[in-house]
């Protein structure tokens, strides 16, 4: 009876995509001021000005993995129905999240002998996971089977660009990416980063510029040179609440290489909190990381 597709609510896919696809999420949780807050399934449903208000006045928010459990109870209603499942989740080098699916897909394998669980990780985060759920759906459409799609995946991988800059580096001094001194400096001189993620799905600065209009225009610059048949691809775009900047760079990009199809969103909470307000990326495939 073929198999399910899977993610969670770090996938970032509008509703529209995800019932395209045919797709479903898991969703994370977030803590916040000591209330344990479910992340919306669809970006649409995310008060994306209010969070990210929160973390511009210093607001704190924690989280944490999916646990293993969560999955098994996520995935019992396809197995049961005599579905195989395939989910796609953050990489490994962000979230422990691989781990437990791996861990229920072991446990599940023995209530259930005749179906399989694959786990993929995706290397990437937020809508760079997204895009590889497309991906998948689009697969499965064309006939594909779980293995034949899960090696499919392993190398569009291999080509995923997930090219972003944030607002404010005290964030990702925060979250260990780059070291107080760096952040301090970085701050004083308007210095925006530019980041990515890199072949072992770390993400990695690699480059800073003098303002916030040359980080977007990099951002478009960085598209024309990497994405490869842009005309056979979604690409997709997601914001810290910076709208007017996403809809700059939308523009950019449809000048310089315009995709099949072009989507744009809110940055889910979960990896936003690491990100902070005024994150900005594009995701797409191009030739490497």
């Amino acid at each position: 009876m073929g198999y399910a597709i899977f993610s969670d609510s770090s996938c970032n896919l509008p509703r529209a995509q995800l019932e395209e696809f045919q797709a479903e999420t898991v969703s994370f949780s977030y803590e916040k001021e000591g209330e344990l807050i479910p992340c919306p399934k669809y970006p649409d449903e995310f008060d994306g000005k209010a969070f990210y208000d929160y973390l511009r006045n210093k607001g704190g928010v924690k989280t944490s993995l999916l646990a293993a459990g969560v999955l098994m109870d996520a995935f019992r209603p396809a197995l049961e129905a005599g579905q195989d499942v395939l989910y796609l989740t953050m990489s490994s080098a962000i979230s422990g999240t691989v781990s437990s699916a791996l861990h229920a897909a072991e446990l599940l394998k023995e209530e259930y002998p005749e179906r399989t669980v694959r786990v993929l990780d995706s290397l990437g985060a937020g809508l760079g996971v997204g895009l590889l759920v497309g991906r998948a759906a689009d697969n499965r459409a064309a006939g594909m089977g779980l293995e034949e799609n899960y090696r499919a995946l392993e190398a569009d991988r291999a080509n995923l660009c997930e090219l972003f800059t944030v607002d404010d580096l005290m964030f990702l001094r925060r979250t260990g990416r780059v070291s107080g001194v760096a952040a301090a400096l970085g701050t004083m001189l308007q210095l925006k980063p530019m980041l990515r993620g890199d072949e072992t799905g770390h993400i990695t600065v690699f480059s800073k510029v003098r303002s916030r209009k040359k980080a977007v225009q990099t951002l478009a610059e960085l598209y024309g040179k990497k994405v490869r048949n842009p005309e056979t691809q979604r690409v997709y775009i997601s914001h810290g609440d910076c709208l007017e900047e996403a809809q700059a760079l939308e523009e950019m990009i449809r000048q310089i290489a315009p995709p099949r199809e072009l989507i744009t969103c809110l940055h889910e909470p979960l990896t936003g909190s690491h990100v902070g307000p005024g994150m900005l990326a594009v995701f797409f495939l191009g030739e490497g990381r």
